[in-house]
């Protein structure tokens, strides 16, 4: 039996959907329970949630003491959810959180391969879906406990179901009303979960195929009367409450604090010149590479075929709205991927032109080429000889799916090439965050500061007093890890907590100025252990030290005036 036989038999029905989600859980499970929680986005969404639970507060979101007002509530809930039915917030397992993350991009994937079907034809449909689920940027959302992943779920929904409908009209039959509702549920909940940008997808979308067909009679199938009134009933439950419970201010933070400085500069340095994105397209889409320039050819040369002409107006205006951006994120283009992944999945409907097949071979290779590196480059600065066989495994499982698609491409035959180098990338990208990152020691400062702190009887959990006093580290996946009550403070209140019996972690530049608060107050502290790494999320290395909440007597505090540590406890 041939590929294209097989593809035949896998696209038939619902089969098409199911096996692009397939693709996507086996893409993207790897990390969901190997990655330790990440800085700083994920663990502060994670930390949020589990406050929700902890408090049974599930309108305002904050982060310990402090309101966080910068999304809306979905994904708190999504994740909160996940905790209940398969964790505890007591347990702090960061997989937990990112099983919505992971049910989105199995969503995306699956909804991708629906909505291309009707337009393309459901071959096409699912190597839509499957281009969408392999693909690094999405399987790489699918193990974060963030918005992204999920808001590409449901924003994808929404747009195939315009796909679907628009369809229909197009071919005079009839649209099921549980398209229409999957229409209004995907936009209402990508509204929920990331406020203005599935919506602003959707608009835009529908907007640019209005212009292009100079009129849209399908709009009025949308179900507009009930639709809306199930987006209200989703969405603006919550929106009252939170405006209720914060006076307003939620809203007032949200659009001041964190939406306006994204349109106005580069927020938090996350800034980069126009036509970033495009130019490195070929690395977020990677292994669907080699078809990415006899994708963009496919938008203009059948630009006027029904399908080709929708990705078109999906992808456009989308894309441009986040390339005028002056805040430049990797995953924020994620949303207008969907259609990309249909014109590259398009394109083999035909043989492939020579030049693109040239540039497409060229692109694969480089990408390939640059993700060995990064394997590379991570195992030559965090770690060692220990992780010497993954590092090689890794980089040369990138470097084949980059090379072996390039080769086959160049053979003419792009759907083995496509087929095969996205295994080898599944397999690649499950051996980088499954394995080789996992084992980057350095990397790990808070997880190892959570296990340093239970070796040593210190961790609250473990019944030492609590809470633990930190100073001079302050990442979100330590407080996530450690507890709520986590006091982040300065070298005096780090003392003060010694002084009290609480174990303290003292960073080492404020060493100088712990042990002076420390002899302010008549004590002394004994070194219970230390650990050392490199904080990514600001490029600072770290050393930090574990004090006992338990004072000694000066005499006998040799350890603490040569700042030794007991051998067992060295990193």
């Amino acid at each position: 039996m041939t590929l294209e036989s097989r593809l035949d038999d896998w696209s038939r029905g619902w089969r098409g959907p199911l096996f692009a989600a397939l693709v996507a859980l086996i893409a993207g499970l790897p990390g969901v329970f190997a990655m330790p929680p990440l800085d700083r986005d994920e663990s502060r969404f994670a930390q949020a949630t589990a406050q929700m639970l902890e408090t049974d507060d599930l309108v305002v979101i904050k982060f310990q003491d402090q309101p966080r007002f910068k999304k809306p509530v979905g994904i708190h809930w999504l994740q909160a959810a996940s905790v209940t039915a398969f964790s505890a917030p007591e347990d702090r397992g960061i997989w937990a959180y990112r099983i919505p993350s992971l049910l989105g991009a199995m969503l995306a994937a699956a909804a991708c391969a629906w909505g291309a079907a009707a337009l393309l034809g459901p071959k096409t449909g699912l190597l839509s879906g499957a281009i969408l689920g392999a693909t690094i940027l999405l399987s790489t959302e699918a193990f974060i406990a963030k918005t992204d992943a999920a808001l590409c779920g449901f924003t994808t929904l929404a747009m195939a179901a315009v796909a679907r409908i628009y369809a229909a009209h197009l071919a005079g039959a009839k649209i099921h009303r549980w398209t229409k509702v999957a229409f209004w549920i995907g936009l209402a909940m990508s509204v929920l979960i990331k406020g203005p940008v599935g919506l602003m997808v959707v608009v835009l979308s529908i907007a640019a195929l209005w212009i292009w067909d100079r009129k849209a009679p399908w709009l009025k199938d949308l179900g507009w009367g009930w639709g809306l009134i199930l987006l209200a009933g989703i969405v603006l439950p919550w929106a009252t409450m939170i405006t209720v419970a914060t006076d307003g201010a939620f809203w007032s933070t949200a659009v001041t604090g964190d939406l306006a400085p994204k349109l106005a500069s580069g927020q938090e340095s996350h800034g980069a010149p126009f036509g970033a994105y495009a130019l490195f397209a070929f690395l977020l889409v990677f292994p669907a590479t080699l078809l990415l320039p006899s994708g963009l050819v496919l938008g203009w040369t059948s630009r006027k075929e029904a399908g080709v002409r929708f990705a078109l107006c999906w992808l456009i205006p989308t894309w441009l709205v986040f390339e005028l951006l002056p805040t430049k994120l990797v995953h924020y283009t994620l949303p207008a991927v969907p259609a990309l992944a249909m014109l590259m999945a398009a394109t083999l409907r035909a043989p492939l032109g020579r030049i693109s097949r040239s540039v497409g071979a060229v692109l694969s290779a480089l990408a390939g080429l640059l993700f060995a590196a990064v394997a590379i480059y991570l195992h030559v600065e965090y770690g060692d000889p220990s992780d010497i066989a993954w590092t090689a495994v890794t980089a040369l499982l990138f470097l084949a799916a980059g090379m072996i698609g390039a080769v086959l491409l160049m053979r003419k035959t792009a759907a083995i090439a496509l087929v095969t180098a996205g295994a080898v990338c599944i397999l690649a990208h499950a051996a980088l965050v499954g394995v080789l990152v996992p084992r980057l020691e350095p990397l790990l400062l808070s997880p190892r500061l959570a296990q340093a702190l239970e070796r040593t009887d210190l961790a609250p959990r473990a019944g030492a007093a609590g809470p633990v006093a930190v100073t001079g580290y302050s990442e979100p996946s330590m407080i996530f890890l450690l507890g709520t009550t986590t006091q982040l403070t300065d070298p005096a209140g780090a003392a003060k907590a010694v002084a009290e019996g609480r174990p303290a972690v003292v960073e080492g530049r404020q060493e100088p100025a712990f042990r002076a608060a420390l002899a302010a107050l008549g004590q002394a502290a004994r070194p219970a252990g230390a650990v050392e790494g490199f904080d990514y999320s600001d490029g600072d290395k770290e050393r930090l030290t574990l004090y006992r909440g338990a004072p000694a007597k000066p005499d006998a505090d040799d350890d603490a005036e040569t700042g030794d540590t007991p051998a067992e406890d060295r990193p």
